[in-house]
């Protein structure tokens, strides 16, 4: 597997969230590997473009071996923040911007290559011939291993698809927002060997009180004792049971949640239990 089973989204590891620093930074990432998360997901544009940074420093402390992990990294959005010089939040995906913004993670993440490069979020303006060009040259020079896209349709997966091939698409998915597995989303990346990551994988279970959460609480509480498992356990199996392979990325850096939650892959949910939550969530009966 080229991935871990989860992995360890990076977001609100910096200025966007808990503003770790460097040793405790470095902390998490051992943490991590301890439970068999290997791999990190980033964004340039984590942190206000600082993030990658923050993460690069840290590690370089933490005695990890590069080839212990796997690094991701997605460019496109262009960000309204004092470190770039943008009039609007909007999309770039020229051949030379890509490249830059590839040689620019690699610096403040410090290594040599990614893992997995992702276009960030599509653009009406994103011109395949062009992306491709980019991207052969950044496998060439040994810049990048795999790449991918995040929260594309099937009809943009296929139209970027016809030029390069894709490896992965990164996209919103849970019990809550789970449009992809009847959209066709999910149906296209199977057919295609497309491998699926998943953002925001607890969904609004928490976050929102609603009639929605509610029922999904009610359920999820009455087979808990079943599982030994906690909620957001219980969650993560039932993404985890999808037949298309999602590996959800976990936001939290909580080391007692990322521990719990690397649990949740020993969790079989037995076939009505997994569509009496779907049930809960939809508020009625399958079709």
């Amino acid at each position: 597997m080229k991935y871990s089973r989860l992995i360890a989204g990076t977001m609100t590891w910096g200025s966007w969230g808990k503003q770790l620093s460097k040793k405790d930074m470095a902390a998490l990432m051992n943490h991590c590997l301890e439970h068999q998360i290997t791999t990190f997901d980033h964004a340039d544009i984590y942190g206000a473009y600082t993030t990658e940074a923050d993460f690069g420093k840290a590690f370089l402390e933490s005695g990890i071996k590069r080839e212990e992990i796997q690094l991701i990294s997605k460019c496109g959005i262009q960000y309204l923040s004092e470190n770039r010089d943008n009039k609007v939040k909007h999309y770039n995906y020229n051949k030379e911007y890509i490249i830059w913004s590839v040689e620019q993670s690699l610096t403040h993440l410090e290594t040599e290559y990614l893992d997995l490069l992702l276009l960030h979020r599509p653009s009406p303006l994103m011109v395949a011939e062009e992306i491709a060009e980019a991207i052969t040259i950044l496998k060439k020079d040994g810049k990048i291993k795999e790449f991918g896209v995040s929260n594309f349709t099937p009809t943009q997966m296929e139209m970027i698809g016809l030029k390069m091939d894709i490896d992965v698409n990164q996209i919103e998915f849970s019990l809550t927002q789970h449009s992809a597995m009847h959209d066709g989303t999910l149906d296209y990346m199977t057919t295609c060997g497309i491998k699926p990551m998943a953002w925001s994988p607890l969904g609004s279970v928490f976050r929102e009180d609603t009639e929605q959460t509610r029922r999904i609480h009610k359920q999820l509480g009455e087979l808990m004792e079943k599982y030994k498992a906690t909620e957001d356990q219980l969650l993560l199996a039932w993404i985890l049971k999808h037949p298309s392979g999602i590996h959800p990325v976990v936001g939290t850096t909580n080391k007692d949640r990322l521990k719990q939650a690397i649990e949740a892959s020993k969790i079989n949910l037995e076939l009505e239990d997994w569509f009496l939550i779907l049930v809960a969530s939809q508020g009625h009966k399958v079709p």
